[in-house]
């Protein structure tokens, strides 16, 4: 898998005398659908298309931008709120495109493998019914991402698909890490610590030997900071430790979750306030985190940019509980010798990554201010023991690499090239 930074835009003149065959990706998320449609060439993975369905505003949005995200090439505004109306959008653009190329497989993100699953698979009907018994371990994204996998069947019924999951990563994570302190019958029945991200956190493992060279292999943390957020501590590149838990829920409080809670505050609003499962569901997953406490907004960038005191006394608690949990992988880790940050918020706030980093200087942590501002890759200062960098994720080329090499090694598609490289 090539690394981020070596990426280079497939020319229209290239796109068009060469009809290939490719892969889409599907990435469905609370309030967006990502795409991209990737080509193949030995071990090499092209972005020939990415994008994006907006469906947080109305009218909805379909957006595509160049490899970087930053150019857009195209975009309308459709009606519709619904996935529904999204993947029907989408799968009319394909349709428009397909002189150009041939679609042979699609790749899907889970947030939820559960127990069963600890790498991409191939769906058919016996895991679609085990992944729909998985959906209320992640409400937000795993029923939308099941609606795309079910859209593609009826766009074209022999069209293989895969799911490639985020919770398989932390797999490697010990015993410790995994498990509840409840009697083993519930965790022998699944109630265990799953992790989450898990795509984001690959890629990242990959690219980090461009980058860090052979310290990739130390004591690393990854803040995946977004709508969703979580840290992921990596020694040799693998999961040893992460804050997210039995659901996307746990951790560090998100755009409207809740992050970690004891579980006596849930008890009391059955007891006490008398709310049932649903209502508490919905409090937890779309009215607490940055919004519920701010009042204001779950998105960092308003808060960042409001005077209100809410907003601001927000930002300082988000900043507080990542430092927190900072401070506890670390300990998980033994020390640290590198921070990554990734993800929305991670990729795009300066001003949150240095509040952070000076929450955290009791490590060894010193920000170059001016490499922070202007978004460079190392954003460390040169004496700083401890070396921050910023490096954007890629769930989407993750999920392809994955699918192009399952349905390859399966004989699912031919691959008349020499194989593909598993980059770990």
């Amino acid at each position: 898998m090539r690394p981020h930074r070596e990426l280079l835009r497939a020319s229209d003149a290239e796109i068009t005398s060469n009809v290939n065959d490719v892969i889409l990706t599907l990435n469905a998320g609370s309030s967006s659908i990502k795409f991209g449609l990737y080509t193949f060439e030995g071990q090499s993975e092209t972005l020939i298309w990415r994008g994006h369905l907006d469906l947080s505003r109305q009218p909805s949005r379909f957006i595509v931008t160049d490899l970087e995200q930053r150019e857009i090439d195209w975009q309308e505004t459709f009606k519709g709120s619904s996935y529904q109306d999204a993947l029907s959008r989408l799968l009319r653009w394909l349709v428009e495109q397909m002189a150009s190329f041939r679609l042979v497989g699609v790749g899907h993100r889970l947030v939820h493998g559960g127990v069963a699953f600890n790498h991409p698979v191939i769906i058919n009907e016996q895991v679609m019914v085990s992944l729909e018994k998985l959906a209320p371990l992640a409400p937000l994204h795993q029923p939308p991402a099941l609606e795309g996998i079910r859209a593609i069947e009826r766009f074209q019924r022999e069209l293989p698909q895969v799911a490639c999951f985020d919770t398989a990563f932390h797999r490697t994570m010990p015993f410790e890490e995994q498990v509840y302190a409840l009697p083993i019958r519930w965790s022998e029945k699944g109630i265990r610590r799953y992790g989450f991200h898990g795509l984001s956190y690959e890629y990242i493992a990959n690219i980090l030997p461009d980058y860090l060279g052979d310290d990739a292999d130390r004591r690393v943390l990854v803040a995946h900071l977004g709508h969703g957020a979580s840290l992921c501590a990596l020694k040799q590149r693998k999961s040893v430790g992460t804050t997210m838990g039995f659901s996307p829920l746990e951790g560090m409080p998100m755009s409207s979750r809740c992050g970690n809670l004891d579980p006596a505050v849930l008890l009391y609003l059955m007891r006490e306030e008398r709310m049932d499962i649903e209502s508490i569901s919905d409090l937890l997953h779309h009215h607490s985190g940055l919004l519920g406490l701010s009042g204001i907004s779950g998105d960092m960038r308003e808060l960042l940019a409001s005077d209100e005191p809410r907003a601001q006394q927000t930002v300082r608690y988000f900043v507080w509980q990542v430092s927190r949990q900072i401070g506890a992988l670390t300990a998980i880790l033994g020390g640290l010798d590198a921070l990554v940050f990734t993800a929305g918020i991670g990729e795009h706030a300066p001003v949150v990554r240095s509040q952070i980093c000076r929450q955290s200087s009791w490590l060894g942590m010193e920000l170059d201010e001016a490499a922070n501002s202007a978004n460079l890759a190392c954003i460390s200062a040169p004496a700083s023991r401890v070396k921050v960098w910023v490096l954007p994720t890629d769930e989407e080329r993750m999920i392809a690499h994955h699918t192009y090499k399952l349905l390859a090694d399966q004989r699912v598609i031919t691959n008349e090239k020499e194989g593909l490289n598993d980059d770990k």
